[in-house]
């Protein structure tokens, strides 16, 4: 059995060497998956018979000397609340028990266009709401690295594929962290793209103005590979910027010296983990002996972050989730007597503890009397920490943070809700302003989890972010 690790090394097999077929390519990991996910509980469903005749069909290319796609023999997984046509998706909530969509996300043609191949849907938690994948109706996700500790999430399926080698690269979603964290807590690499840049039409909304689709793989060259594919206008989207999507993996050799600031709250933080610390402050000595300029910034408003956050986008679960209540589709409460007890019963028995949370708080904010007092106040902040922000990125190329406080905890290890949204504390950010982000692995922590870093960039830079994190991805901790 390979472990494949990279979309360069698996099309040099595939179709320079030609020394393995797709379908074998394939079969092994779907003997991967029926090995560890019954523990791992990764996948939701996997589409074996589909993913091997998806195979077989590009093996058929092959053979004909046909033209093939840029992510022929790619396996990838992909997120419960992104959408595959005559496939279900629950976005892993009883609510959406046995909906099976009729259209496909637009990430998703795009990447079945270039010929990747789609071999199952993946556990998050519940309409993409937590960070650890506690939440989910269908179970918990394991973190492959260490049993007894979370994924992270919400993709933390994504994530715990990808590092137990049961896909290649994964599609996942990020509201204020939900690529990243799984993918610092899994070991792996996690791109939130700018907002506006991939289309969001397919993805089970959580908060609209924060959510985007993005890739988990273990490069950052993978990253770029899918994200090329997958970004770009869309008729669907209409939030879409309508600028030129570049080569992403022209320039990933690039050797260019960088300014980067460092959010001195950010790694001052009672929060952080001091091994977290040490590793993240031996990372920026490593940048700064390699030439780059390292310039500490004061932000002071770090510590509104996370309240921002949890105001703006509950508010806008509170009205995206409206449209689940036992009538218009989804679960449907068998004990209900009449209308007003098919909403109450089929939305209280169909929903999560932390999603109903989440609703009730959003309904609050927004109601009369405290609108202007959190909801608008909130929107206001968001404007302060943008302008904040680009300021810093006008004379930085990148900011450089932790992106989680501390490594993969166990299961049960944050019980009280505010313990567990505080550790969005430094992935929030990026969504708040709207600009991409990206985790990359930075050392092993002594209690052997893995440790992450995190870059942001401008709006719409993602070519250098890429290449830059590609680039500093190679050097090594002291």
């Amino acid at each position: 059995m390979k472990n494949f690790q990279s979309i360069a090394k698996v099309q040099n097999l595939l179709l320079q060497q030609k020394t393995i077929s797709c379908v074998t390519i394939v079969q092994q990991y779907l003997d991967t998956i029926k090995a560890h996910n019954p523990t791992i509980n990764a996948y939701l469903e996997v589409f074996e018979t589909e993913a091997l005749q998806t195979a077989q069909t590009i093996d058929a290319k092959i053979a004909n000397g046909e033209q093939l796609g840029s992510l022929a023999g790619v396996v990838v997984g992909i997120k419960d609340n992104i959408v595959y046509k005559n496939h279900k998706a629950s976005a892993s909530s009883k609510i959406l028990t046995n909906y099976i969509s009729i259209y496909s996300a637009t990430v998703v043609e795009r990447m079945l266009e270039q010929d990747a191949i789609i071999i199952g849907r993946l556990n998050c938690d519940e309409f993409a709401m937590g960070g650890s994948n506690e939440n989910s109706a269908m179970g918990n996700v394991l973190n492959p690295l260490d049993i007894t500790r979370v994924p992270g999430g919400s993709s933390g399926g994504s994530a715990a594929a990808v590092a137990a080698n049961m896909c290649l690269v994964a599609l996942g979603t990020d509201t204020g962290g939900s690529i990243r964290q799984p993918a610092a807590f899994c070991g792996i690499v996690g791109l939130k793209p700018t907002y506006g840049l991939v289309s969001r039409y397919g993805a089970i909304a959580y908060a609209s103005s924060f959510d985007q689709i993005g890739p988990l793989a273990h490069t950052v060259e993978d990253c770029a590979r899918v994200l090329q594919v997958i970004a770009g206008a869309d008729a669907f989207d209409a939030t879409l910027a309508k600028t030129q999507v570049p080569n992403y993996t022209k320039d990933l050799t690039l050797n260019t010296k960088k300014n980067i600031a460092v959010l001195r709250t950010s790694i001052e933080h009672p929060a952080l983990d001091p091994e977290v610390k040490t590793a993240i402050v031996n990372k920026l000595q490593d940048l700064a002996n390699a030439g780059h300029t390292i310039n500490y910034v004061d932000f002071p408003n770090i510590d509104y972050l996370v309240p921002t956050y949890y105001v703006l986008t509950t508010a806008e679960a509170s009205s995206n989730l409206s449209r689940y209540d036992g009538v218009h589709f989804g679960y449907r409460s068998p004990n209900a007597t009449d209308l007003q007890t098919t909403y109450i019963k089929s939305r209280s028995e169909g929903f999560g503890t932390e999603v109903k949370r989440r609703i009730m708080l959003g309904t609050f904010v927004l109601s009369a009397g405290y609108y202007d007092a959190y909801y608008a106040k909130a929107q206001r902040v968001r404007r302060v920490l943008k302008n904040e922000i680009d300021a810093i990125l006008a004379t930085n190329d990148f900011i450089l943070m932790p992106t989680t406080p501390s490594t993969a905890f166990t299961f049960g290890a944050k019980k009280d809700p505010i313990a567990m949204y505080l550790e969005d504390i430094y992935t929030v950010l990026a969504n708040l302003v709207g600009l991409p982000a990206i985790a990359i692995p930075c050392g092993v922590h002594t209690n052997t989890m893995p440790m992450s870093i995190q870059l942001m960039s401008k709006a719409f830079a993602e070519a250098e972010l890429l290449s830059f994190t590609h680039q500093i991805s190679t050097i090594n901790n002291n």
